[in-house]
């Protein structure tokens, strides 16, 4: 029987509902596919500086890096507000990804049949849109040097630097390619590379790596460009990459297209760790009232399924399932409308595993 060790950071607000709906899940999936999942939980964010007085203890970080991957839940809330930034409960999650070497972040935005009328654009036009921006997470204009705000006679110049190293681009266009292998064969490559040198660098080493896969289509398009295409044809794309701050806003804009941002997944891996969380927040004004949509972190879940355990049949079948439940019309109120039934996170992550019952047979 294969055993699987994940890390459970549950976070702060809404996050314990949510993970512990994903746990649930996930002990079926164990029962489903005869392999063993071990939970072990670690604290991060605010209810970590509560108990320690650090957003990330060492603890937690050393549970991760002995796991084979990290599920969290979401940090923050307005009660840490006025904490001093490097205290605050969003470093623990900046720095675990720095500290993991996380250097790719995976954020799928899916059209979900039955919720197709919550995107802002036509049915016709977001149709069977299905695609994942990997975006480059640990380089770019976020962490070039030199950076700050100085004086030059006078007066006020902020400054900010693209900067990015051969292996920083050539690891994280490698894993798209892996991944665009995997799924429809179809990679978009997105740079500024007709005015920066920076982009120049990434579009060569793009057309290098593109002959290491011979079997997968590859499109270049410039950032605005892409912007703009995410919005006339967005069922044309499959897997999108491109770096820190381009994939920062095409992710957030792809998210936006499919409509329901309460079903986002993501995960941010590298080498040797991955970790995988819901999109949204730690929605504090909701948390205990178990309400909260568990679906994204469940999907989070199904994206560990795929990429950190290789058991692909149950990430489709997990997916399936949540299509199924929301074609019954199951609907936690962030994505309720008229004629649905209203569940809450506990009903709702019910629903999923009856079906994934039904669904396997």
């Amino acid at each position: 029987m294969k055993k699987f060790k994940i890390a459970v950071l549950k976070g702060d607000g809404i996050g314990p509902e949510i993970v512990d709906a994903t746990l649930r899940v996930l002990e079926k999936v164990a029962e489903l596919y005869g392999v063993e999942f071990s939970f072990q939980e670690g604290l991060i964010g605010g209810i970590a500086i509560d108990k320690t007085g650090d957003p990330l203890p060492d603890e937690t970080l050393e549970l991760c890096k002995s796991s084979d991957a990290v599920l969290l839940g979401a940090v923050g809330g307005p009660k840490w507000d006025d904490l001093p930034t490097h205290k605050r409960p969003e470093k623990g999650l900046l720095r675990i990804r720095k500290e993991l070497d996380l250097f790719a972040n995976l954020r799928p935005a899916k059209v979900w049949e039955p919720l197709i009328d919550s995107s802002p654009l036509k049915p016709e036009v977001v149709k069977g849109t299905d695609m994942l921006v990997v975006r480059e997470l640990t380089g770019d204009v976020y962490y070039g040097e030199p950076r700050g705000i100085f004086e030059e006679n006078g007066k006020r110049v902020g400054v900010n630097t693209m900067k990015y190293s051969e292996d920083e681009i050539r690891r994280v266009v490698r894993k798209a390619f892996e991944i665009a292998r995997k799924r429809r064969k179809k990679l978009t490559s997105v740079d500024k590379s007709n005015v920066l040198e920076v982009s120049g660098l990434w579009k060569e080493i793009v057309e290098e790596e593109k002959k290491n896969f011979p079997d997968v289509e590859l499109e270049h398009l410039y950032v605005d460009n892409c912007a703009m295409q995410i919005v006339r044809r967005p069922s044309t794309f499959d897997v999108i990459v491109t770096g820190n701050i381009f994939g920062d806003i095409l992710s957030d804009e792809a998210g936006v297209v499919v409509g329901s941002l309460g079903m986002l997944p993501s995960a941010s891996v590298g080498e040797k760790y991955a970790l995988y969380e819901p999109v949204h927040g730690s929605a504090p004004d909701i948390a205990g009232k178990g309400i909260a949509n568990p679906i994204a972190t469940i999907l989070s879940a199904s994206m560990m399924l795929k990429y950190s355990f290789s058991m692909d049949d149950a990430a489709d079948l997990l997916e399936r399932a949540v299509e199924e439940v929301l074609r019954k019309g199951y609907r936690t109120p962030d994505i309720y409308s008229e004629g649905c039934k209203k569940v809450g996170t506990k009903e709702m992550t019910d629903k999923i595993i009856e079906t994934l019952e039904e669904l396997k047979g």
